[in-house]
């Protein structure tokens, strides 16, 4: 009969924390109000034209990838 291998490796924890999802939630938030402004009534107006678009690029190429790329900081057991 074959012996079965048991796998002891550490299962890795998820590496999306809590503060990740802050970020991200907020950055959800802010393109959520950027679609909000780009719907408002006066097509070629200041929050339409302008505002909208400024808000959209910096949640969608700041604040979303600053949420996927930071990482928690691991404390070591000091024992």
């Amino acid at each position: 009969m074959a012996k079965v291998r048991r796998d002891t490796r550490k299962v890795q924890d998820f590496a999306f924390g809590k503060r990740n999802i802050n970020i991200l939630a907020a950055g959800i938030v802010l393109l959520v109000i950027g679609y909000i402004l780009m719907a408002q009534p006066p097509v070629d107006g200041f929050l339409s034209r302008t505002l909208a678009p400024i808000v959209l690029v910096i949640a969608y190429l700041i604040i979303i990838p600053i949420s996927l790329m930071i990482r928690e900081k691991k404390i070591k057991d000091q024992r």
